[in-house]
């Protein structure tokens, strides 16, 4: 049997192979949607490449380049769990390369790369975060190690309900993947089964979970220091369990995100 350190090279390169290959797929598509908050209608949001500028003559300018237009509205109604930091941009988003994420925790330091064209909106999202400083100080409120196994982070309130001043749709659900999501896959979490709901929190995946549905934005990977989960916090376990048994709660180890700094790689911005 191979030593974990191979397990995790080989898982490593596993998840590599399966982002590369959704980045192809959404070269093909280059078309992006972005959920629009419940009772309103999911609006189709096109990555436009060039648009032509019409002068008041009618006289045609040069194309301008243009990433794709993002939608982030307000949450739902009733929201007040909120942590208020802004909103991202949301015109010329940035939708190629990569972005390196820098998580430094109480634990130790975790490396991910999210990818700018498979998931173009969520990743704007999340570099506006955490370049706000929303992250700083928050600790992963859950952990899972039974049926699937993800450490969830994110709140800035540390119990699962809170989130930014805005919501936004599902994009990038990789569902023609088996599994959805390969070891060290970056993805969003969302409120139940309301596919515009993505928000501040996120998870990843630090062992192989076949039974997690292909149901939420995958928008990056651990490049290095996924041990700080499988070694430090997941053997703790986990306290104040959903149900008894279930091996889904508060991980007894605290994860605390002490600082994320983020810097632009492979043609990002």
């Amino acid at each position: 049997m191979p030593s974990k350190d191979r397990q995790r090279e080989i898982a490593r390169n596993k998840l590599e192979r399966h982002m590369a290959r959704r980045a192809q797929q959404a070269r093909r598509r280059r078309q992006i949607y972005a959920g629009i908050g419940a009772g309103v209608t999911l609006l189709a949001v096109v990555a436009v490449t060039a648009i032509l500028v019409i002068t008041r003559d009618g006289d045609e300018t040069s194309p301008t380049a243009q990433g794709p237009t993002c939608v982030y509205l307000d949450p739902a109604r009733g929201t007040n769990r909120i942590k208020d930091v802004g909103k991202p941009d949301t015109t010329d988003v940035p939708d190629s390369g990569s972005v390196t994420v820098s998580i430094d925790t109480n634990l130790g330091n975790l490396d991910l790369a999210l990818n700018r064209e498979a998931a173009p909106c969520s990743v704007n999202s999340f570099v506006h975060l955490a370049r706000s400083g929303f992250y700083d100080g928050t600790t992963c409120h859950r952990l899972t190690t039974s049926g699937i196994f993800v450490l969830q982070c994110g709140d800035p309130f540390g119990d699962g309900a809170g989130g930014p001043s805005y919501q936004f749709g599902v994009e990038n659900t990789p569902t023609n993947d088996y599994p959805p999501y390969p070891v060290g896959s970056v993805a969003l979490a969302r409120q139940g089964n309301d596919p515009n709901s993505n928000g501040s929190q996120f998870f990843i995946v630090y062992e192989d979970s076949p039974n997690l549905g292909a149901d939420y934005s995958l928008i990056g990977k651990v490049t290095s220091g996924l041990d700080v989960i499988t070694d430090k916090v997941a053997p703790g376990g986990v306290t104040d369990e959903k149900e008894p048994g279930s091996g889904d709660g508060k991980p007894k180890t605290e994860v605390k995100l002490e600082d994320i700094t983020t810097a632009p790689d492979d043609g990002g911005q």
